[in-house]
């Protein structure tokens, strides 16, 4: 739950600071789980509240509750922005635009929070406390916990960073995108092989190589109820990937500056892709401008830092020129991540979309590439697309193999019930 104070806990009441349960200590705020003392649930809800005249618990801290309740209210214990209000506390802790004091709240946070949290927290830094500007300092880079989401902020700074910091930037974005790989490779490569191979139907397969749902689909005519068995006059099996080129893949991105976790989802699955023998992959990213920044993909931390976060929109031109690169359409798939808020012509990227498809192309149309939860998105031009046979949808990392296997193999997208 999220208190009036900002500060964010699990239903249980936990906010993680010993791994497990937090505040809680074995139950919830309101005992559930095992009825607490109530001088523990009073301290739980102290935590809670971030303490003041207001809070009601009249409960004292000290030691490392002390410490844990001054890290979160130097973030959440005031909001300065304009118009954000005062939510009934006039707190004077904060972090200012002390580097020091920043570099010192880091490494609190990570003493008391586990890594999640830490996430979560400088995330809420760097937008309610405008911190931003501060990791442009290496110092800073060196203290701060890596996720996607500060790769993301890296790449909005990528303009205003300094020589003396670019290189550290370049460590910590590498460190994120080489454990992403490590996460997502083995699991891409796997489906996408199968995918492949299942594609490539041959008609007079060896025994291994039957597939046997398909086989006894297509000779259910030939069922004898006598023997209660179907006669397989016709065999229908996988075929084997060989070295050459099966499919074409173009992933063509948005780098609008709503898309920052997608790019980087994206160019690293641009990069296990490119890896695959069978596979000829090419990465577009656009805003109003188009670039194509395959020749990079054997370093997906290249792809990153020649992506230019913010901007325009043009889907249109994006994907005029990503037509312009098809000479298989039959062997093509085409996925389009973008939110579909087009700043070009729209009726012109619905044309070029039932073009595509209608020369054979596996158009897929991801609003998002990402573990954010539902994006913002332009529900008239998903419904278009919809209509054209190309239902857009959000992509978690964790399903975008399936959905690329489904593509390969022409068959429905696993598309999200939420959706």
């Amino acid at each position: 739950m999220t208190t009036a104070t900002g500060r964010t806990y699990g239903m249980d009441g936990s906010d993680g600071t010993d791994g497990t349960n937090g505040l809680a200590g074995g139950g919830g705020l309101d005992g559930v789980g095992g009825e607490a003392p109530a001088g523990e649930r009073l301290r739980r809800w102290r935590l809670v509240l971030g303490g003041d005249a207001a809070d009601g618990t009249g409960c004292a801290l000290s030691g490392r509750d002390a410490a844990m309740d001054g890290a979160l209210a130097a973030l959440y214990g005031k909001d300065d922005r304009p118009g954000a209000g005062r939510r009934g506390r006039d707190r004077s802790a904060g972090l200012g635009a002390s580097a020091p004091s920043v570099a010192r709240w880091l490494g609190d946070i990570r003493t008391y929070f586990p890594s999640p949290v830490v996430q979560v927290m400088q995330r809420d830094a760097i937008d309610r406390l405008g911190l931003a500007t501060l990791l442009l300092e290496p110092e800073m880079l060196e203290a701060v916990e890596a996720d996607v989401h500060l790769v993301g902020t890296l790449l909005s700074l990528n303009k205003a960073m300094p020589e003396t910091t670019k290189e550290t930037a370049r460590a910590v974005v590498r460190k994120v995108v080489e454990d992403l790989e490590k996460r997502l490779a083995t699991r891409t490569r796997a489906t996408l092989t199968g995918a492949l191979d299942r594609s490539a139907r041959v008609s007079r397969p060896r025994h291994h190589d039957i597939d046997w749902h398909r086989t006894i689909a297509a000779n259910l005519k030939h069922y004898l109820p006598e023997y209660r068995t179907v006669v397989p006059e016709r065999l229908i099996g996988y075929g084997r990937a060989s070295q050459s080129v099966k499919k074409d893949v173009v992933l063509c991105i948005d780098q609008s500056g709503s898309m920052a976790a997608s790019v980087v989802y994206a160019s690293v699955f641009g990069a296990v892709l490119a890896s695959m023998r069978s596979i000829s992959t090419r990465l577009v990213v656009f805003d109003t401008a188009v670039v194509d920044l395959t020749d990079q993909l054997d370093d997906p931390v290249d792809v990153l830092f020649g992506t230019q976060l913010g901007g325009g929109t043009d889907i249109n031109r994006a994907l005029a020129y990503c037509q312009s690169q098809i000479t298989r359409p039959a062997e093509t798939v085409v996925v389009l991540i973008s939110d579909l808020y087009e700043g070009g012509i729209r009726d012109e990227m619905l044309k070029r979309v039932a073009a595509m498809k209608a020369s054979g192309v596996q158009f897929v149309a991801l609003l998002a590439l990402s573990d954010e939860g539902a994006p913002a998105y332009d529900r008239e031009h998903a419904a278009a697309l919809a209509a054209l046979g190309a239902p857009a949808f959000a992509c978690t990392p964790e399903l975008f193999p399936e959905v690329m296997a489904a593509a390969i193999e022409k068959r429905p997208l696993p598309v999200p019930d939420t959706v």
